[in-house]
């Protein structure tokens, strides 16, 4: 019996770790929950997983909610929520944005197998989390559906050789679409996802290519990859999840149709293959699987995740930070889908470069590229 620390537990990722737990209760359970604020979902699965930690890590949500069931401690805020990764065999980090980082540590500190949900983890704080993964032997295993791809092509390890690594996008909703069409684009328009069931961060930074943008700057440091051995590719029917070529032209390819599930549970499982309740492709019924190229002119977003993460130090967590304001304020709708390109491209203007390899460091360029956010957002409007 495998216990499960999940850090997210509401979010999009979070709900899908429940599902494979309830597919093999006799494999895992949940030793803790964690989430923001969705108190009603929370009560739900602590009631029906019974977990012996339960956080909310907003303060003040807790009240008003039922009483725990027998056995579950229930309690509120980050210092709590941090203990929760103390007591497990697995930490599944599902939590979106830089906050997930400190989880992420937390589990590595301490020891425990490290299952990464968190894109935040690897772009802002690459450096220090391969480091301290690999000083006190933590196996991390990657979620993300384009690294579990890799990560599979590579036979489960890391550190196996390779020629090339090829990431592959869906393209999104706007593929095909000049600069200036894009600039008209609403909130609702750039949810409607194609493929993926996503949500809406995730989602937003998919139509933009930052996505996969931080999705290169990963691979770099899951797989000790430089950023001229990564490429990436548009396969709009999302059934190619990511490519490795070899030394000899050969080229491994994972393929499924797109469901989070199958990275979620391999990440659990692995090397064993325990059933998905997923079909297996219809290959003559899908017809032609198409690749295209990149349209990185009208999707900047891309080009300026590979700058920052070339650039190094500092600026992918400023990039990271900036992101994050600029979505925020599109899906609030105070500024224009290509607006988000102008916020990111302005902040890293501002920024100088610095070492930010601790956590504390990192914690001030966050900050304090959020802030020169704020401020072009608000010049913006």
């Amino acid at each position: 019996m495998i216990s499960i620390a999940l850090i997210g537990s509401t979010g999009s990722i979070g709900r899908q770790v429940c599902n494979v737990v309830r597919r093999y209760p006799d494999r895992f359970r949940l030793s803790a929950l964690v989430a923001r604020r969705n108190k009603e979902l929370f009560f739900e699965q602590i009631s029906e997983f019974r977990p012996a930690r339960a956080v909310l890590t907003e303060r003040g949500v807790i009240a008003g909610m039922p009483t725990a069931p027998d056995g579950v401690f229930l309690a509120e805020g980050e210092e709590d929520a941090l203990k929760c990764v103390e007591d497990c065999d697995v930490a599944f980090v599902a939590a979106s944005g830089f906050a997930g980082l400190k989880y992420s540590l937390k589990a590595i500190a301490c020891g425990k197998k490290l299952a990464l949900a968190n894109k935040e983890t690897l772009v802002c704080g690459g450096e220090l989390v391969m480091r301290e993964a690999a000083r006190r032997g933590v196996d991390l295993v990657p979620v993300d559906s384009e690294h579990s791809a890799l990560w599979q092509a590579l036979h489960f390890d890391r550190r196996a050789p390779f020629e090339q690594l090829i990431l592959t996008a869906s393209g999104g909703p706007f593929y095909g679409k000049t600069r200036e069409e894009l600039r008209n684009v609403t909130v609702e328009d750039t949810l409607r996802h194609p493929t993926w069931q996503m949500g809406a961060k995730i989602t937003v930074d998919s139509a933009t290519l930052l996505n996969k943008g931080f999705e290169v700057i990963e691979a770099r440091w899951l797989y000790d990859a430089s950023f001229s051995k990564i490429r990436t590719v548009v396969q709009p029917t999302s059934i190619v999840h990511s490519m490795v070529a070899f030394a000899d032209g050969s080229v491994l390819a994972q393929m499924s149709y797109p469901t989070m599930e199958v990275p979620i549970q391999l990440a659990l499982t692995y090397p064993e293959r325990l059933p998905a309740g997923l079909n297996i492709p219809d290959f003559a019924a899908l017809g032609d699987i198409r690749f295209l190229p990149l349209e990185r002119k009208a999707f900047p977003c891309y080009d300026l995740a590979l700058t920052a993460g070339e650039q190094g130090d500092n600026y992918p967590c400023a990039l990271n930070a900036a992101g994050e304001e600029a979505v925020g304020a599109f899906l609030r709708r105070q500024i224009g889908f290509t607006q988000i390109a102008e916020v990111i491209e302005e902040v890293l203007s501002r920024t100088e470069r610095a070492r930010a390899d601790d956590y504390e460091s990192l914690c001030g360029v966050d900050r304090r590229a959020r802030e020169e956010a704020v401020k072009i957002i608000g010049n913006a409007q």
